[in-house]
């Protein structure tokens, strides 16, 4: 290449990304110091400040970055990564639908070949007991969130919960479904949004009491700070199975603050001090539902609606 040609392609280069990148110099003072503000979205001149550009569009990505460690880690291609899959979601995934890119059916020997590849593909996603082990659990948890309808977050923080303890071989000699179900039991009382160990067995392939067991040991061994959980977090769902008004879950809400306040909730089970409280709350506001229904819905008895009920409403200063 001869050196005339190369500076044409120079200059060339150069007016492409002038006329990309707009005005250079200051329409006013003829000054080329220009300074790009991204957070109003201007072109202003650094020398008598007038205003270029404005409104201009941000063709960068989303994430801010402060270092060049920080823009590789941040910069992606695809999907972004998850830990509810055991490989992060890093692999390729080949589609069970036999079809090529338009659409159209491919032959027959072209399906035998690509079940070949789907079965090897599967066979190496895995390349020990430990990722096979990791493998069941996540999506014995993704399974069991689904069927309790929780957040997508919930399920990363449970898979967190679950990696860690397979780090910490925290897994021998239990069940992995009793830990599974057990990192997902911690990780919707993380969230703040909280399940009963009766709904989370309902679910899961093991006993609760072997939940509670494993929960114990787990939150214990991991250093999991766990608050108790708070019974107003139980009324707006439970409310809403009940098909009862705003005005009787606010009532629940004034019962359960006024009735801890004095220490009655010390001690007991939140699920049940919460459905006693919407039970009150629906006598006082003449939308009454009994006490079997309260209790059905709470997964609790009727003896302890009963029981948490005549305490609340005596240190209401309610006589029933």
């Amino acid at each position: 290449m001869t050196r005339s040609t190369r500076q044409r392609e120079r200059e060339t280069a150069t007016e492409q990304e002038e006329s990309e990148e707009g005005v250079r110099e200051c329409p006013e003072c003829g000054s080329d110091n220009l300074v790009k503000s991204s957070d109003r979205a201007e072109l202003v001149c650094n020398d008598c400040g007038l205003v270029v550009e404005e409104e201009q569009i941000d063709p960068g990505p989303e994430w801010r970055a402060f270092n060049h460690q920080e823009r590789q880690e941040k910069s992606r291609v695809g999907a972004p990564t998850t830990q509810t899959m055991h490989d992060k979601g890093l692999t390729t995934t080949i589609d069970w639908k036999d079809k090529d890119a338009y659409g159209r059916s491919i032959s027959s020997k072209k399906r035998s070949q690509m079940h070949r590849l789907r079965k090897w593909q599967e066979r190496i996603r895995t390349k020990d007991a430990g990722e096979r082990n990791l493998q069941f659990a996540l999506s014995e948890i993704d399974r069991m969130a689904s069927a309790l309808g929780v957040p997508r977050s919930v399920r990363e923080v449970a898979s967190v919960i679950y990696r860690r303890a397979l780090k910490e071989d925290l897994i021998r000699g239990r069940s992995i479904e009793g830990v599974a179900t057990s990192a997902l039991y911690a990780a919707c009382r993380k969230e703040g949004i909280p399940r009963s160990l009766e709904e989370i067995s309902e679910v899961s392939r093991v006993e609760r009491k072997e939940i509670g067991r494993t929960y114990r040991y787990i939150s214990q061994e991991l250093g999991l700070e766990m608050k108790p959980v708070d019974p107003k977090k139980y009324v707006p769902r439970f409310c809403s199975e009940l098909e009862l008004s705003e005005e009787v879950q606010a009532k629940a809400n004034e019962i359960i603050e006024t009735t801890a306040e004095k220490g009655l909730l010390s001690g007991k089970s939140p699920t049940g001090y919460a459905a006693a409280a919407i039970y009150a709350a629906s006598l006082l506001c003449n939308e009454k539902k009994t006490q079997r229904e309260v209790a059905d819905v709470a997964q609790v008895t009727e003896v302890t609606i009963r029981n948490r009920y005549q305490e609340q409403i005596e240190a209401m200063g309610i006589h029933s």
